[in-house]
């Protein structure tokens, strides 16, 4: 029997393995799987919340690591998730994005000659400052299948020396969540807007510390969703390493409707029906190019291009003018002239390619 163990530590991470575990179910007589929580995020709504929503079973093992420093959390992460690799020996771990969560697993199953498949991989953005960048660079050179969500990313695997035949197409694994949930998305939104009073809107999200912890950059995020508030609704559910910054920078005064986090529903909703959005957030960038939301991305780079050239995505600079002025521009667009084509394989089956090349590759292992 095939034993699988997934990986899950940081919000985006669930939506991305929830339609696998969900598709390996479906083999439930030649695979055996199981699920660590590294607790990399450990708030309800930043977690918890994420198992009932998208009906992932209760995680077998919870690290519990918390918060700290990027190197004492990869190190905690891998110290208490060695014991379990040797207990369980798993043939494969499957881990997806880019967190510390991702690299700390990968590293320890790697070195144990445990076999890694990295779901979402080949991603770049060429800024090495990124942690994630790193995490990213390092969990693909260690692993030995890689799931690649657009073709952009098999060029930059193939650049860094990854054979080919470990490289698979598998398209957008977290648009395969996206797809399910889509009528619970539209049965919620009629209670989301009534809740917040919103009709069309902006939607913000930040949690990059490039944005939240840098006073400077924070300070022109602020002034820019100040002026903008002023004559329409913004709508920011708050990350809490944020919540403290923004209370010392808000002016007492100010119109934006700020929320705590919110599920991953409620989230979606927002989403689906928000005028334009904007973000420091990847996984942001893939979902409202799938529903064909006006995007715009506050950071000077992103590791998914493919969704400002197939899709509705646009870098901006919170301290240039014209960020505001293409806001306006783009509330005064109809609704649906912001939709564009999808990118190839983002189909809501990636779970379903990436269960196959797994069962494949241990078959023939196995020969």
């Amino acid at each position: 029997m095939l034993r699988i163990l997934h990986v899950v530590g940081a919000r985006p991470n669930f939506m991305k393995i929830a339609p696998i575990h969900s598709e390996l179910t479906r083999h439930a007589q030649e695979v055996h799987q199981k699920v660590v929580h590294t607790g990399q995020h450990y708030d309800h709504n930043m977690s918890a919340v994420f198992f009932d929503e998208l009906q992932l079973p209760k995680p077998d093992f919870n690290l519990e690591v918390g918060s700290a420093s990027h190197a004492a959390q990869t190190g905690l992460i891998m110290q208490r998730f060695e014991p379990i690799l040797l207990d369980y020996q798993p043939d494969w771990i499957v881990v997806p994005g880019d967190v510390n969560s991702t690299l700390a697993c990968a590293l320890v199953a790697a070195k144990l000659g445990v076999k890694v498949a990295h779901v979402e991989a080949g991603l770049r953005s060429f800024d090495r400052t990124m942690p994630e960048e790193i995490n990213r660079v390092l969990t693909d050179q260690v692993s030995d299948l890689l799931f690649i969500p657009s073709r952009d990313a098999r060029e930059n695997l193939l650049r860094e020396g990854i054979a080919a035949e470990r490289i698979r197409f598998a398209g957008n694994v977290m648009i395969d969540s996206l797809v399910l949930l889509l009528p619970r998305i539209e049965a919620l939104w009629p209670a989301v807007r009534d809740a917040l009073g919103i009709e069309r809107y902006v939607l913000v999200t930040l949690h990059r510390p490039s944005n939240v912890d840098d006073p400077m950059q924070l300070a022109a995020i602020v002034n820019l969703l100040c002026a903008l508030a002023a004559d329409m609704e913004v709508v920011f559910p708050v990350h809490p390493r944020t919540r403290q910054q923004l209370h010392e920078l808000l002016p007492p005064n100010h119109r934006i409707i700020l929320t705590d986090p919110l599920g991953y529903l409620k989230f979606l909703a927002l989403q689906a029906h928000a005028a334009v959005v904007l973000t420091d957030s990847g996984g942001v960038q893939e979902e409202t190019t799938f529903l064909g939301v006006p995007c715009l991305t506050l950071r000077p780079n992103t590791e998914r291009p493919i969704t400002i050239a197939e899709g509705t995505n646009q870098l901006v600079d919170p301290r240039d003018k014209g960020t505001e002025r293409l806001v306006r521009a783009l509330l005064e667009r109809p609704p649906s002239a912001a939709a564009k084509s999808r990118p190839e394989l983002w189909d809501g089956r990636a779970a379903t390619r990436i269960v196959r090349d797994l069962r494949e590759y241990a078959m023939s292992a196995a020969r």
